[in-house]
Order: structure tokens, then sequence, then C-alpha cells
């Protein structure tokens, strides 16, 4: 079956390793993939850059940037002059939480969806190594379906849509083993905080430690690439 007979599904892509396996999921599941990326003025491009990369290599039909400016706003380590945490635990709410990313992120693809007559919204948060962001959380999810169905013409006629969180309950191992299985190559994303123009992880923040402990959990070498 050629890629145009396929349902189309939107998938929100970061540059992250869960993104990736998100859309690596969401092809196996017979989806033509439209991937998703916000520019929400975020620390480094890199990850955009990542983005494109990821989505060409798992066979997105396309790759849309969208530019929204949470930096007007702040309130985060991403997005102010707040410093990122290093080589510590996280206890509540970590500052690099981004006041209402995904609530934006999700909003910006049901739009896109009802554009492309989509039923299906594809997202990579995930509730298990999550740093205890509130919009990670399956409530969060299920609230933002329902809003989705009385909020869209779609919805008010009786298409219905879907957001799909295929990574919800997996942990950072099961995640790098499932993208084993599905040909992911993890050396062409990026993960980390505070990345460097080449892309390169610093290696210490949350999302590095959490990457890396993935990594060893699953007895799969890091292809991180480090500063």
């Amino acid at each position: 079956m050629s890629d145009n007979a396929l349902p189309r599904a939107v998938v929100l892509v970061s540059g992250g390793m869960d993104s990736a396996v998100t859309i690596a999921i969401a092809r196996e599941q017979g989806y033509q993939v439209h991937a998703l990326s916000v520019a929400y003025g975020q620390r480094h491009s890199s990850e955009l850059e990542a983005s494109a990369r990821v989505a060409g290599m798992l066979g997105a039909v396309e790759h849309k940037t969208v530019h929204v400016d949470l930096r007007s706003i702040g309130g985060s380590a991403l997005t102010a002059d707040i410093d990122v945490p290093l080589d510590q635990e996280s206890s509540g709410i970590p500052v690099t939480y981004v006041p209402a990313r995904n609530t934006i992120m999700l909003s910006i693809a049901l739009g896109w969806a009802e554009v492309l007559g989509s039923r299906d919204i594809w997202c990579g948060v995930n509730a298990v190594d999550y740093s205890g962001y509130p919009d990670c959380r399956p409530a969060f999810i299920e609230a933002f379906e329902k809003l989705a169905n009385v909020a869209t013409k779609a919805g008010v006629e009786g298409q219905g849509l879907r957001v799909h969180a295929p990574l919800m309950r997996m942990s950072k191992a099961d995640i790098a083993r499932e993208g084993q299985r599905l040909g992911v190559d993890f050396a062409e994303t990026v993960s980390c905080y505070q990345a460097d123009a080449q892309g390169r992880a610093c290696g210490h923040c949350d999302a590095c430690r959490l990457r890396a402990q993935g990594f060893r959990d699953a007895g799969m070498p890091d292809p991180t690439r480090y500063a």
C-alpha cells in the first residue's frame, strides 16, 4: 500500500529519542506521518535540526515547524535566563518544566490534523521517566482528547479525534529497546536541555541522565554525542 492510501497522523517531534520512537510506532501501525515540531524559544536550535533529521529518517511524508514565542512569558529554565540544574535529582516540578508547552503543542497539532483530515495525533509523553511534568500524565492526555472532541468541527460532526501516547507507561529502557527493534538510529536524536550548536549533549542535566540510564538499563551502548 502506498503512503497516500494510509490514514494520516500528525506526530509531534521534538528531536529526542521518545518522539523518534513514537514516529516509528505510528509508521509500524500503518499511518502516514505528518511530523510537527514547535520552535517555542527553547535554548538551542539543535533539537529542531534533529527533528528534521529524525522525521526524514523515519519516513514522514512531511515535516513542519511552527513558531511560538514562549520565551516572551518565560517561567522555565528552557525559555528564560534560569540555570538548568546539573547533576542533581529534582524534587517536585523542576524548573525545566515549560508552562503550557504540551497544551500549546497539542493544540497546534489538533489544528493541523483538522486541516489534513486526520483523526489521529501522536505524541511521545511519558509518565514513568518524565521529570515530574504535569502535562506528561495520562490524566492530561485523556482531558486533551475530550477537549479535542468538543472544540473542533471534526469532533462536533462525529468523526472523532484520538490522541495516542504509546510510550506513556514505558521506562526509558523500554523505549530504548523498542527503538532498537524498530531500527531507530538514536545517534541522530538530541535530548539534552542545553545541547551545543552541534547537538552534543552536556551529560549532566535531567534529560541526559534519564537517557543515559535508559541505555544502561536496556543493556545497550549509549550512542549520544557528548560535548
